[in-house]
């Protein structure tokens, strides 16, 4: 799609109306109703590599990704194939099986921090049972956590929240009692001091921090030089255990995740997205002692269904395979840079202030004149600037988050052809802004 004149979404508008009295909002996921953009969700009927297509048979580049997961881009079609082999063995088996071996031993063998894993269905039960394990560990109730850093909706974590909290204005939610939330210590992001009056204060009660090492739930932030090493610092000093969310960047950034690309190992990782492959997944993992607190090898009791369910962990498996492969994140680096340096300098041919951010295939575009180092500084862009932008890469078939406060993905799938495409349409909707 290179125009807007054939830009038609009549049936997603159908299908919409009808979700809205089915689902709260029309969705399942508060961020898919486009209420900070403007205008209405996209229904997507089908998706392949780097593209989608919706329910009209309009065609987009997508950087979602399905918020991440894609990596290797839609559809892989060896991902797809050992899905239908294993397909024929079952859906859930409710046992163990040789799958959750060989994705077990792949994560361990990858991320630094993991000496054991915990499979799980997705990131906000991986950290949540995380933080349970914490605080069984240490004995320790209090948790330190970062404003507009979201770590998945459990109450004790919704606490001064990115994502879509951020997104619909709302700071914490309805029905979280304050005695789920009483334990939960908020810092601003980046902000080493702050963290350091909160350990001061509460020291011997705090269990850990959870961090997302890059925030991709306020937008693409990175971590200042020598915050992530800090942290490390200050729980060691207390006897505190330090978590780090890599349910986004987990796979992403480098193959061993955030804490690889940094130098700087947790005690806990999270993981989800990309472990699954596209299929519903999460995972926690840890040295081995603070892992065998976990049921049934220790005391803290955590379980699930569906954990480990085969085809997800099939998923996991071939995507994990191909992202070893050489010059896979030379090539995703090589295309997001491509991408942002070119948004950047397409901004300021048309006279707009813009805070670029990229760190290996997660990105984010802010419409501010500041550096954003935390979520007070992403909360000076301009919102209704973005949605105006968001409306016009959309209808010349370019796929954006939905919402300011959420990172981009670039996914392997995505050619110099898609990115030249985007820029094209990047420089029409800048030029109309």
């Amino acid at each position: 799609m290179t125009s807007t004149t054939a830009f038609n979404t009549s049936q997603s508008e159908q299908i919409f109306s009808t979700a809205k009295q089915l689902m709260p909002g029309g969705v399942n996921s508060p961020v898919r109703a486009f209420n900070s953009v403007g205008g209405q969700p996209i229904v997507f009927d089908k998706v392949q590599g780097s593209h989608a297509w919706d329910i009209d048979g309009n065609e987009y580049i997508d950087y979602v990704g399905t918020w991440g997961p894609a990596i290797c881009g839609h559809a892989h079609p060896e991902v797809i194939q050992t899905l239908h082999e294993t397909l024929e063995k079952g859906t859930s088996f409710g046992t163990p099986s040789v799958q959750e071996n060989i994705l077990a031993e792949m994560v361990i063998n990858a991320v630094p921090s993991i000496e054991m894993v915990r499979f799980v269905n997705s990131g906000t039960e991986a950290c949540m049972s995380a933080l349970r394990m914490m605080r069984a560990y240490t004995g320790r109730d209090k948790i330190v956590k970062f404003q507009g850093n979201y770590h998945g909706h459990a109450d004790m974590l919704l606490v001064q929240a990115g994502s879509g909290v951020a997104t619909l204005g709302l700071p914490d939610s309805p029905g979280v009692p304050k005695s789920a939330t009483s334990s939960t210590l908020a810092a601003p992001y980046n902000d080493l001091e702050a963290v350091k009056k909160l350990f001061e204060e509460h020291g011997n009660d705090i269990a850990g921090i959870m961090v997302e090492p890059v925030v991709g739930n306020s937008g693409f932030i990175a971590p200042d030089a020598g915050f992530l090493e800090g942290l490390r610092e200050i729980t060691q000093e207390y006897g505190a255990l330090l978590a780090f969310d890599e349910v986004m960047t987990g796979f992403r950034i480098a193959y061993g995740g955030a804490q690889e690309k940094f130098g700087v190992t947790p005690d806990v990782t999270t993981l989800g997205k990309i472990i699954g492959g596209g299929l519903p997944v999460g995972a926690f993992g840890a040295r081995k002692d603070i892992m065998e607190m976990v049921a049934p090898a220790g005391p803290m009791y955590q379980s699930g269904t569906l954990s480990g369910n085969p085809l997800a962990m099939t998923a996991g498996i071939k995507t994990l395979e191909i992202l070893q492969r050489p010059g896979v994140y030379e090539q995703l680096d090589r295309m997001t840079k491509k991408l942002t340096n070119g948004l950047k300098e397409i901004a300021d041919k048309h006279g707009h202030a813009t805070h670029m951010g990229q760190i290996s295939a997660m990105f984010g575009v802010f419409f501010t004149d500041r550096s954003v180092h935390n979520f007070e500084d992403a909360k000076t862009s301009d919102l209704d600037k973005f949605a105006r932008y968001h409306r016009g890469m959309l209808e010349r078939g370019i796929y954006l988050a939905p919402a300011q406060f959420e990172a981009a993905f670039m996914s392997l799938a995505h050619t110099d052809e898609d990115i030249n495409k985007t820029l094209n349409a990047a420089d029409e909707v800048m030029a109309s802004l």
